[in-house]
């Protein structure tokens, strides 16, 4: 039986301490709201739950470059066959970062603007509201449960979101299993990241190597859920790597299994919530990747709800706002890649090999280097296609009406941190 008795009243509850949570609490509580951030887990930042890569903007938004492990200035992609198309850029075009470090620092950010954090704690469900604020039920690492009362409660908890159930804010999209692996030696090019594409080893997404700065690796995929467990992709990952380097990974220090989210949402708010990060899908379709969105539409978020909060107004027409502004930033890319993911989706293992074959044959090099931008890979797919016909023949149709679209206008890429 729930305590009716409430332990706290805040302006807001924050589910989940990971990248998008802990921002939109740290902006929050700045700005002098009173916060409270729950994370299900005992410990922020474990387990880790993605590879670490992330672009200069990540960076900026969590104001520190001091959990970056290493630059990174190219990449080298894979065919099915055995094929590859290499580039490598002057400056740093992405950064391996400590993926816990960071989740930890920016929780402690948050908590020194003013923010309680409390682990171990879980997210049950929705208790009766109380006048104008939300009811969470929550549960304490020692098993004890008790209520919050919250004015806005702030669903950050991931891919499989208590909170979104809880309010039902969900629809079903897409959700590819991953498995990625940290060894301490890993052969690779220590400046590069290695993309392994075919449906051997990652069908419907591709397989990873990521140097991690100190002579070792983290080796992944992510696939579609079709029966075949990711972690038999995995196996098959190393190896085709063991095949192509000489040498097998060994001695893993920390395994990853994680769920990606494809897709968007109809809608992420409603009355008094919200959601932020992967429990809305905002997640980039054609890589998986979902710090820099997460963080930047937690930004977006807190600037809505601290107006909200001001006025008094936690209605979803007031909190609608947040869905308008994220999507005109983020949703014309989204909604590209989407598209492109269903083209890709589509490619056989010649198809894909084939493709790899004309992008290193057309010496595209240059345009990737001088438009590739991990956070808006549309930019980059547009311009390949423009000044390669070839590319566009291996492909359907119906990219030509893609291609005839409006480029999309992107972000500036900011020189990112240099280590010293």
């Amino acid at each position: 039986m729930w305590a009716r008795a409430f332990v706290d009243q805040v302006d807001v509850l924050v589910v989940g301490a990971g990248p998008a949570g802990s921002t939109a609490a740290y902006e929050l509580a700045r700005r002098g709201h009173s916060v409270l951030i729950i994370e299900e887990h005992g410990r922020v930042g474990f387990p880790v739950q993605c590879a670490g890569l992330v672009s200069s903007r990540v960076i900026e938004l969590a104001g520190s470059a001091r959990r970056v492990r290493t630059p990174v200035h190219g990449a080298t992609v894979y065919g099915p066959g055995g094929s590859q198309v290499q580039f490598k850029a002057p400056e740093p075009r992405a950064f391996v970062i400590d993926r816990a470090g960071l989740d930890i620092d920016l929780a402690d950010r948050a908590a020194r603007a003013g923010a309680v954090v409390e682990t171990g704690t879980t997210y049950e469900g929705r208790g009766s509201p109380d006048g104008n604020r939300e009811v969470a039920l929550l549960r304490g690492p020692d098993r004890s449960e008790r209520s919050i009362a919250a004015r806005l409660v702030i669903g950050a908890d991931g891919v499989a979101s208590a909170v979104a159930r809880a309010y039902r804010l969900r629809r079903p999209v897409e959700i590819l299993p991953a498995f990625e692996a940290e060894f301490p030696e890993s052969p690779g090019d220590p400046d590069q990241v290695e993309v392994d594409l075919g449906r051997e080893v990652a069908p419907g997404l591709f397989g990873w190597w990521i140097p991690d700065g100190s002579g070792g690796g983290r080796i992944g995929v992510a696939a579609e859920a079709d029966g075949v467990p990711a972690r038999r992709y995995f196996e098959r990952m190393l190896d085709r790597r063991a095949a192509r380097t000489g040498r097998a990974a060994r001695n893993p220090t920390a395994y990853l299994v994680s769920g990606i989210p494809i897709g968007t949402l109809p809608k992420c708010v409603g009355p008094r919530v919200l959601l932020v990060g992967d429990a809305a899908a905002q997640v980039k379709p054609l890589s998986g990747g979902g710090i820099f969105t997460g963080m930047r539409c937690a930004t977006i978020a807190a600037e809505v709800v601290d107006a909200a909060l001001a006025a008094d107004d936690l209605s979803e027409g007031c909190l609608a706002r947040y869905d308008r502004l994220w999507r005109r930033e983020l949703g014309g890319e989204f909604s590209r890649a989407l598209y492109l993911r269903r083209v890709f989706r589509r490619l056989t293992d010649p198809d894909l090999e084939a493709l790899v074959q004309a992008l290193a044959a057309a010496e595209l090099t240059g345009t990737i280097v001088a438009f590739g931008d991990i956070d808006f890979p549309t930019h980059v797919a547009r311009q390949l296609l423009r000044e390669s016909p070839s590319l566009l023949r291996l492909l359907p149709k119906a990219l030509g009406a893609w291609l005839a679209g409006d480029p999309a206008s992107t972000p500036e890429l900011e020189p990112g941190p240099r280590r010293k």
